[in-house]
């Protein structure tokens, strides 16, 4: 029965949980009974200084990042862009430098007024992919080059970091009044040192897919910019921001992809029927009656259903049509 305390150990737990001094007596029990000591493996050379639950809320932050550049380069690009969050962790800058491709397009931001840089760079096997696109390619046989941006190629993604840049400033307006801004450019990541080889950076790593073809994106925020700011990464209040800008969001995201969006306008002046000889036989000048009054308003559809009721006219030296209000759905044309 050695398990088994006497009076006088149970005497002395009940002594050290008065005294707070529970932890040594636990050791000091361990230790006599021959177990292990509760020890925990800490690696010097990446200190982990953003707790998990800071973690979570910077990936609950460019989760919404992700969701607004997917709608804004769906509508740029016509076609669609899937944009989600693959990785959120803690390196040394030369180990996130050490996993970049060479080359690739490493772009240097500006977060005023936070002091300091952090990095977006995007993967070459979908940036050549959407290069394609705005010129009008297939991405069906597209061959990846080993080699730099050129300078038309970089003003051609430079459209595409302006509208991250824009989703990076919506989304982390919410936590800290900051702008996003591009610094400078680069192809070989190497070369470019924006803080010490051992800092430690959080990497938040996306997955960008557009059809077949998916690449990678990865944002590098070093500990020392976003310092200041780390109380406000609390996870209450980051769930509770959640809760209430969810709606907002939803709202802003679906406004800016219908605003991109293009219909086809068609405005009908009347119509009627005739046989295939009458139509073989029109002649220029002939006249087509129809039971339709010459003073009787045009339907205009938008993408084949009855939405407004104009008047003829013209504009300058092109003809117009001239809104008069809205056409109900069984109105004739």
């Amino acid at each position: 029965m050695a398990d088994v305390l006497d009076q006088a150990e149970v005497d002395a737990l009940l002594a050290a949980v008065d005294a707070g001094q529970l932890d040594d007596v636990s050791q000091q029990t361990r230790r006599s009974a021959g177990l292990p000591k509760d020890v925990r493996t800490y690696d010097f050379k990446r200190p982990e200084r953003v707790s998990k639950d800071q973690m979570r809320s910077l990936e609950g932050i460019h989760e919404g990042f992700a969701r607004n550049l997917g709608a804004s380069l769906s509508g740029f690009l016509r076609t669609i862009i899937e944009v989600r969050v693959a990785t959120t962790e803690q390196l040394t800058y030369s180990e996130f430098i050490h996993s970049l491709p060479n080359p690739t397009n490493f772009n240097l931001l500006n977060c005023e007024p936070l002091e300091g840089q952090m990095c977006l760079e995007m993967s070459p096997l979908i940036i050549y992919p959407i290069i394609d696109r705005l010129l009008g390619g297939s991405n069906a046989e597209l061959f990846i080059p080993q080699r730099p941006l050129t300078m038309i190629e970089l003003r051609l993604v430079g459209r595409i970091t302006d509208r991250a840049l824009q989703s990076l400033t919506e989304v982390w307006s919410n936590l800290v009044d900051v702008t996003f801004s591009l610094a400078e450019v680069e192809s070989n990541p190497h070369l470019v040192q924006i803080v010490a080889p051992n800092e430690v950076v959080v990497v938040i790593g996306f997955e960008i897919k557009m059809g077949a073809r998916a690449g990678t994106m990865s944002l590098c925020i070093p500990f020392n910019v976003i310092e200041p700011v780390m109380g406000k990464l609390a996870a209450q209040g980051w769930l509770a921001y959640q809760r209430r800008a969810a709606a907002e969001d939803c709202t802003r995201d679906i406004a800016r992809t219908l605003d991109a969006a293009e219909v086809g306008l068609q405005a009908y002046l009347a119509e009627t029927v005739i046989t295939v000889r009458d139509l073989l036989s029109l002649q220029p000048g002939d006249i087509i009656q129809t039971t339709k009054s010459a003073a009787a308003p045009v339907t205009l559809q938008v993408e084949g259903r009855n939405k407004y009721r104009a008047s003829l006219g013209r504009h300058k030296d092109n003809r117009a049509v001239k809104i008069s209000g809205p056409a109900p759905d069984d109105d004739k044309l």
